[in-house]
């Protein structure tokens, strides 16, 4: 007879790491942003929830890791009740403010000092609630993931940082991003598994020093700074990637340094030519009211007049609003969903069989976070 003693059996290969594979179909987000674009400017902004929503589920749908799709459970109506919430709390604030100014008009420059940092608070806040918010919404393999944590104990980290970066000029931003990133994963949970960021300010800094220095530079050149921010997104975001951990799951990034270089410089092509059309539109509408009406240009646009032509004004508020919807199409589709999808696929998962045999836990966040991030222009994905 021959055997083996016990234990002395060869250990199985390691499982090759998993892929995220993206599926969304282009031009099927287009039309639903667009959709949604238009319903926005019909009900004054207040479709934006149920956009929002439904372009979450839609990245998220189409978004698979080791072949199971995440699922966002998110409703458009708790983004609303959080934002008539969060509403409620900062009116009060620009009231008490505006009511400075006038009583107070001396004042008003100090009131300012005051106004400012809490609104910074408030919008630090906003960040780490609307995550936890979003996390919560957030299943794979029929399992939640959720956050703990107190945002405003982020708040108050990331103002002290705040204050760091500014008295050095930039230079400890790769550390105030490190520090706070640890304190976001080391409160986020997939089930009973716990999440960490061995992500460090020295190793961010060293691929982007010289980012900053160029950044002056970047100011007064206009062509280096659509290059500039997309280099430092990119190394920025594979920092970030390569140092997520959840429980023994971790994650790795081959993100090219100029993977987003086309698409901030679409962005910037896209604000050029819908602008000119915009300048062409408001040309041509003023023109057309000259020869409508009969009446020499100078006596219907010169001083203040053309502020007072009603008709001068609706043709400039639909251009406006015109604008501002293109606008809002561009940006979702090239730096939502095109930039989503160009992560997504550089993105591999080692050692998920770790999270094989996770169990369920945690409770929903209610969207006070997200209702802050609207009403102060901080909103992520």
């Amino acid at each position: 007879m021959q055997w083996a003693p016990v234990g002395s059996e060869p250990l199985p290969p390691p499982l090759p790491p998993a892929r995220v594979d993206f599926t969304g179909n282009r031009s099927e987000f287009r039309k639903l942003v667009t959709k949604g674009a238009l319903l926005e400017l019909v009900t004054f902004g207040f479709y934006r929830f149920w956009l929002v929503t439904d372009i979450r589920r839609h990245l998220w749908a189409h978004t698979a890791l080791d072949g199971d799709s995440a699922e966002y459970t998110g409703r458009a109506r708790e983004l609303l009740v959080g934002f008539l919430v969060a509403l409620a709390i900062l009116v009060p604030i620009y009231l008490a403010y505006f009511l400075v100014g006038i009583e107070f008009e001396r004042w008003q420059a100090f009131a300012s000092v005051p106004l400012f940092l809490a609104f910074y608070a408030f919008g630090q806040f906003a960040i780490f609630r609307a995550r936890r918010y979003r996390l919560t919404r957030t299943v794979w393999r029929g399992v939640r993931f959720w956050m703990d944590g107190s945002g405003w104990a982020y708040s108050l980290r990331a103002m002290l940082w705040g204050l760091l970066v500014l008295l050095t000029l930039g230079l400890a931003l790769p550390w105030r991003d490190a520090a706070l990133e640890r304190y976001k994963m080391q409160h986020t949970h997939y089930g009973n598994l716990t999440g960490d960021f061995e992500g460090d300010g020295w190793t961010f800094f060293k691929r982007a020093w010289w980012l900053w220095l160029l950044s002056p530079i970047a100011l007064v050149v206009f062509p280096l700074a659509p290059f500039l921010f997309a280099e430092f997104k990119a190394r920025q975001w594979r920092w970030w990637l390569d140092g997520i951990r959840i429980g023994d799951v971790s994650l790795s990034s081959r993100l090219p340094h100029d993977a987003f270089y086309g698409l901030y410089w679409k962005v910037v092509g896209w604000w050029t030519l819908l602008t000119i059309a915009f300048i062409a539109y408001i040309a041509g509408g003023a023109f057309l009211l000259v020869a409508l009406s009969g009446v020499p240009a100078e006596e219907v646009f010169g001083g203040d007049n053309a502020a007072k032509s009603i008709p001068m004004v609706v043709i400039m508020v639909v251009g406006y609003f015109a604008l501002a919807l293109a606008i809002n199409i561009v940006m979702r589709v090239y730096l939502q969903r095109d930039l989503w999808a160009k992560v997504l696929e550089t993105i591999e998962v080692h050692n998920i069989a770790a999270a094989a045999d996770v169990r369920g836990s945690a409770q929903l966040a209610g969207a006070l976070g997200e209702g802050f991030a609207d009403g102060l222009d901080v909103a992520g994905f």
